[in-house]
C-alpha cells in the first residue's frame, strides 16, 4: 500500500532498535478502509493521539551523523551570487518573501503570507444600520467568530468589470480572504485567488513615484509574476486606514 505520509527514510544504524511505525491511519483510518472505531469520536485521524504520537516520534528521533554532515556542508557553502537567484545559489529564508496573490477586477495584488488567516468561500454579509458603506460592507460570522468585512475594491478605487473571456477558467473564483494579526482581522471578497508564492527580495521593485490610483498609494513594491505586474500592498498602512475608516 502506498504510504500517504510520503516519509523519506533516513538511513540510521539505530533503526533496527526502533519500534515499527504503527500507521493505522493508512490501514483502518481515513486513508484506509475507515473501520477504526475511534473515528466516531475523533472524526479524523489527525485528531487521534496515536497519529500525534507517531508524528512526534518521527520528529524527535536522532538524525545520523552522515545526514548532519551533509546539511552542514550544504549550509556552509558561500553564496556566489548576491544580486539575485542564480543556478546553484543557496537562498536563505530571510532573503525571500512569501505572498498570497489575488485578483480584483483587472488588478492583481499581493499581501504577505504572515498576515493571512485563511481563504474561504463567500459567507453572507450582514449590513450594520447607519454604519455600512462602500468600504465597510458589514459583519460576517465565520465558524462562530464575528469579523468585519470590507471592500478592498472600493478602498483602492478599483473599477468593477464584467468577467471577460480571459477569466472564464479562473482558479478559486469568488473567494473571501481573512487577513490580519491577533484580534485585528478583516475579511474582504476577491474575484480570484491565485495562491501563495515566494519571491526573492531583489525581485521587488520600488512603487511608482507618481501615484495616479489609490491602489498604487497603498503599494509597497511591484513584482512580476507570470509576466504580469503584481502590486504588493503595504499591509500596515492598509489596516491602519481601515481602522480609521470603520471605527
Amino acid at each position: 500500500m502506498e504510504n500517504h505520509l510520503n516519509i523519506v527514510p533516513i538511513p540510521d544504524d539505530s533503526e533496527l532498535d526502533q519500534p515499527t511505525l504503527n500507521d493505522c491511519w493508512n490501514q483502518i483510518g481515513v486513508m484506509g478502509d475507515r473501520t477504526c472505531g475511534e473515528l466516531k469520536t475523533v472524526i479524523h485521524c489527525r485528531n487521534c493521539k496515536v497519529y500525534s504520537a507517531a508524528g512526534r516520534s518521527l520528529l524527535e528521533r536522532n538524525a545520523p551523523p552522515e545526514y548532519l554532515k551533509e546539511w552542514t556542508d550544504i549550509l556552509s557553502e558561500a553564496s556566489t551570487n548576491q544580486s539575485g537567484i542564480g543556478e546553484g545559489t543557496l537562498v536563505r529564508a530571510t532573503d525571500t518573501l512569501s505572498v498570497i496573490i489575488f485578483r480584483l477586477g483587472n488588478e492583481r495584488l499581493a499581501l504577505p503570507v504572515n498576515i493571512l488567516q485563511e481563504v474561504t468561500t463567500p459567507y453572507p454579509i450582514h449590513t450594520v444600520p447607519h454604519r455600512s458603506n462602500s468600504v465597510f460592507l458589514g459583519l460576517i460570522n465565520i465558524r462562530g467568530e464575528t469579523l468585519l468585512c470590507i471592500s478592498l475594491r472600493d478602498l483602492l478605487s478599483l473599477e468593477s468589470i464584467a468577467e471577460p473571456a480571459d477569466f472564464t477558467n479562473t482558479i478559486n473564483p469568488q473567494r473571501m480572504i481573512v487577513a490580519g494579526k491577533n484580534e485585528n482581522k478583516w475579511v474582504f471578497p476577491v474575484d480570484e485567488v491565485h495562491g501563495t508564492y515566494r519571491f526573492h527580495l531583489n525581485e521587488f521593485k520600488d512603487a511608482p513615484v507618481v501615484i495616479s490610483k489609490a491602489s498604487e498609494a497603498y503599494t509597497k513594491g511591484v513584482v512580476t509574476w507570470q509576466g504580469k505586474k503584481i502590486n504588493f500592498l503595504d499591509s500596515d498602512q492598509l489596516f491602519y486606514t481601515l481602522s480609521h475608516k470603520v471605527f
